[in-house]
């Protein structure tokens, strides 16, 4: 402890030896100083406090750049690279790879120096010190610092260097270098603990589960794990470091290890020897074993499923988890909807993995599930057969013979026949003694010209509601679908009171609506029908939407979707009406027979005026067409349903949802929507409230990192002095508008985005003409008094 008490006269001594470094100009005079000699009590305090600020020194400007250009190369190796290489070597790499980043005369040099402090197995020494540290010595972020050089090296380089890049700072060489450094710490680890040495592989688990959750465990574990595999045969040491490694890689990083773990080792034995019984008391590695890779993803060879599987069938104490991996896997594979929705290269990978956990259970163990797989397997069987994919039925007859054959039915065994269309015509051609080079060929049948065929439907199109909202939920016909989502639309806005009936339910069946018969236009179509259920109702199916808005388990399409579809339905509602022409008299209503002329007096002056009015011209000054007629606004008096719900729940993080965190997207698109829900209510009494709520909620976000996001922050900030009138920025954002002002300037000169210094510029521009209209006003009603 003595040692690392601060020491006066080594702190004199770095810094006499610094203000030399600094301001001699002899080669001389820079040589001996850095040949410095101490004492072990001297140099471990120079060690722990000082060599970083001399290194930082060195490479830093605080000398002559070319001073190592006086230097012999022995001197060179002695007192340049021996500084960096010699030393502790966390402090080393980081002052080289910050170096790396800021150099300029010297970055070669430094680039040299790095080359050599991996080839010198420096990186090995750097594990091994953190070895055996038993404790924390350093903070955390200074720690969480070193794992990310170590990690990310090879994209340090290749940002720095770009075409100059050295070969053994790529991926495919610095990554295998790295697991090579991990095995050297790792032996000396186990030649510790044989001398009785406690030691802590915290550091290197850390940086194991940092290399492979950034997408390099392939090239990292392919070195690592066959080594282990061979180190764990017959050596036990070797075994409980393995397993210490293993339990000591973070939680956020534990799958990305194991996955790619699972993929490198040779077989379950080889795994249970480097992870032993880590699925029994990690319950990440549980979920990740047991679950993730055999239910939710299907990505890998049939002999990741061996591996995964024998390894829970090895261990008497793991055999529990393989009973919960059958039954859970077995659930999966007869579960009509999963038969039905499930991608068939799934639904391949769990027929595969259900016929390998049956394969590996003992007959004790297989006459306990007895009743239990064959009650799944008839549903199961049922499932798969009636199923319209030839390839699902496939499936499921393969398995339920397998499956019948293992449990050995009453010692019978199901056996299908699956024959094409193509054997079933060559046993009948066969039956009447036709020759066989004759079977199933079609060389001598003439084509029909089919390029002319348009494809005919059966099905008709829904003519009620109520009808094509049972279509889309439960019809699996496609033609039937299409149809029915075609004429939606227009049953809609055809029958008003029937809309209303059911525009809620059948706006939540459009809202979860997938694309499975790839319809064309189906998006739009699906668009088009919520925009018109939600301008034929518009309270229900915006509380319906703005609350689903926010809800659980939706994906950032349908939260897109659901402001697509309010903003458009408020663009309609605010649109006068378009009138609807009478009849002509001759189509409805006209009499049988026409009426002669005469019997109408002013009949034949009608025609006469109309026609002096076809000949003659008429010139005149000013608009030509009679004013518009004013229509009331239908979007003013619902606007508040719109657009406040919306402003409910946007700082409350979700499992899938976080609005004011990385789901940036969506905030720029809520922010853009928000603004214009408020710009279509100008007029409406509630647009006094829309605004200040508007500017509250976008105050908080002004200087979000996302450019979109500002964008949309900038383009309500103009929908507000738009929208609002001038009185009423003055009296109720007076507080705000002096910061506000400021905070547009401030954006006009240094944004970076090019828009948002242009939409910062609008909004100065109107909420100048806002202002000067105001006071214009206040003068005039001044003189007028």
């Amino acid at each position: 402890m003595e040692s690392l008490a601060p020491n006066p006269e080594v702190r004199l001594e770095v810094s006499r030896c610094f203000r030399t470094l600094a301001t001699s100009t002899d080669a001389k005079d820079l040589v001996a100083t850095l040949q410095t000699r101490t004492d072990p009590v001297q140099r471990a305090e120079f060690r722990r406090a000082h060599y970083t600020p001399a290194l930082r020194l060195l490479g830093g400007g605080g000398i002559r750049a070319d001073w190592p250009a006086g230097l012999t190369p022995a001197q060179q190796a002695e007192l340049w690279d021996g500084l960096f290489l010699k030393g502790p070597p966390e402090q080393a790499l980081l002052v080289l790879m910050e170096a790396m980043g800021e150099a300029g005369a010297n970055l070669d040099r430094f680039v040299a120096i790095t080359e050599k402090f991996l080839r010198s197995g420096r990186l090995a020494d750097l594990l091994w010190s953190r070895c055996l540290e038993t404790g924390p010595s350093d903070s955390p972020q200074l720690r969480e610092t070193l794992l990310g050089r170590i990690a990310a090296l090879p994209d340090v380089t290749a940002n720095r260097l770009h075409l100059r890049n050295k070969a053994l700072f790529l991926p495919q060489q610095y990554y295998p270098l790295l697991a090579t450094e991990m095995l050297a710490a790792l032996e000396r680890t186990c030649q510790s603990l044989r001398d009785g040495t406690d030691c802590s592989l915290t550091f290197v688990a850390q940086t194991l589960g940092k290399v492979c959750i950034q997408g390099h465990s392939g090239l990292v574990l392919a070195v690592l794990a066959p080594r282990l595999s061979v180190f764990t045969r017959s050596d036990m040491v070797w075994q409980r470091v393995c397993w210490k490694l293993l339990q000591n890689v973070p939680q956020r990083w534990m799958e990305s290890v194991l996955t790619g773990l699972v993929q490198a080792v040779s077989g379950p034995d080889a795994l249970g020897r480097i992870i032993g019984n880590l699925v029994l008391t990690n319950k990440k590695a549980q979920f990740v074993i047991t679950h993730k890779l055999l239910l939710l993803q299907y990505k890998y060879e049939t002999g990741v499923l061996r591996i995964v599987l024998g390894y829970l069938a090895a261990d008497r104490e793991r055999r529990p988890l393989l009973i919960q991996v059958l039954r859970s896997v077995l659930q999966a594979w007869a579960n009509p909807s999963a038969v039905k929705h499930t991608p068939l290269d799934q639904q391949l990978y769990v027929s595969k993995a259900l016929l390998l956990s049956v394969s590996l259970l003992k007959d004790s163990e297989l006459q306990e599930l007895r009743s239990e797989l064959l009650q799944c397997l008839l549903g199961g069987m049922q499932s798969h057969l009636d199923s319209g994919v030839v390839r699902v039925r496939r499936m499921g007859m393969v398995v339920g013979e397998c499956l019948s054959a293992r449990m050995d039915l009453n010692k019978t065994k199901l056996k299908f026949e699956v024959r094409s269309a193509c054997q079933s015509r060559d046993t009948m051609l066969v039956s009447r003694i036709v020759p066989p080079s004759h079977l199933c060929s079609d060389d001598e049948l003439t084509p029909y010209d089919m390029s002319g065929d348009q494809e005919t439907s059966t099905a008709s199109p829904p003519r009620y509601l109520r009808d094509c909202l049972e279509t889309l939920v439960s019809s699996e016909d496609p033609s039937r679908v299409e149809l029915s989502l075609r004429v939606a639309e227009g049953l809609v806005r055809r029958n008003i009171f029937a809309a209303r009936e059911v525009s809620v339910q059948l706006t939540k069946v459009l809202l979860h609506m997938e694309d499975k018969y790839s319809i064309s236009g189906f998006l739009s179509l699906r668009q088009a029908t919520m925009v018109a259920l939600t301008v034929t109702d518009s309270i229900s199916v915006t509380q319906y939407l703005t609350t689903e808005f926010y809800s659980l388990n939706y994906s950032l399409r349908q939260r897109l979707d659901i402001l697509e579809v309010l903003t458009l339905a408020a663009q309609e509602l605010s649109k006068p009406i378009a009138e609807t022409r009478n009849p002509p008299m001759g189509v409805s209503g006209a009499p049988e027979s026409t009426p002669y002329p005469g019997d109408n007096p002013v009949h034949w002056r009608e025609v006469v005026q109309k026609r002096i009015d076809s000949k003659t011209k008429r010139l005149r000054k000013g608009a030509t067409q009679p004013p518009a007629t004013a229509t009331p606004n239908r979007y003013a008096p619902v606007a508040g349903h719109f657009f406040f719900p919306l402003l409910s729940n946007y700082d409350k993080p979700q499992v899938t949802f976080d609005l004011l965190g990385g789901d940036h997207l969506v905030l720029g698109r809520l922010i853009h929507s928000l603004g214009l829900l408020m710009h279509l209510a100008v007029n409406a009494p509630v647009i006094l409230s829309m605004g200040c709520a508007l500017l509250d909620f976008v105050w908080a976000v002004r200087y979000h990192a996302d450019q979109m996001v500002r964008r949309g922050v900038l383009f309500a900030v103009c929908s507000v002095f738009l929208s609002m009138p001038s009185e009423n920025l003055l009296v109720d954002l007076s507080d705000q508008l002096f910061e506000t002002r400021t905070w547009l300037a401030d954006v006009a000169e240094e944004d970076p985005d090019a828009d948002c210094r242009s939409l910062a510029i609008q909004s100065l521009v109107l909420l100048d003409k806002s202002l000067k209209k105001q006071l214009r006003d206040q003068q005039a009603l001044t003189s007028e008094s």
